[in-house]
């Protein structure tokens, strides 16, 4: 988990939240030990427990 933020509303209200995802933020150590990512579908998942989750997908390539 990475650059997350927590926040916390009151019973019945609601909040608009956006970020932005970054190549910085999918990079870790790979095999070689060089810190970088690796072109792959990745999959954000967002909710509020794990049975309530929504989901987005997306394709980075080198």
């Amino acid at each position: 988990m990475k650059n997350y933020k927590k926040v916390l509303l009151q019973p019945g209200e609601s909040k608009e939240v956006s970020f932005t995802i970054t190549l910085d933020d999918l990079k870790f150590y790979i095999s070689d030990l060089k810190y970088d990512w690796e072109p792959s579908e990745f999959v954000v998942q967002i909710g509020t427990n794990s049975q309530d989750v929504e989901q987005a997908t997306s394709n980075w390539m080198k």
